[in-house]
């Protein structure tokens, strides 16, 4: 795959977990694909990745599944 970014050969794509919002309107999105390039050192999301989010996002009642959501204190 050819980096956006510096136009280099060997992009590959990561999956990541994000969050958004907080509280009551916390939403978790898991397995969000991620390009990064290992020459230029950037991650960047795809126009098409963002638009799925964005879909996700605008229809999240019919497209999540609860769960409890652990919390840890970093002392």
């Amino acid at each position: 795959m050819v980096c956006d970014i510096c136009g280099s050969e060997g992009a590959g794509i990561r999956r990541i977990t994000r969050t958004y919002g907080k509280g009551e309107d916390l939403l978790v999105i898991e397995n969000i694909p991620v390009v990064r390039c290992p020459h230029c050192g950037e991650s960047y999301l795809t126009a098409e990745t963002l638009h799925e989010i964005e879909r996700i996002k605008l229809n999240r009642k019919s497209l999540v599944v609860e769960r409890p959501v652990e919390v840890a204190n970093f002392a």
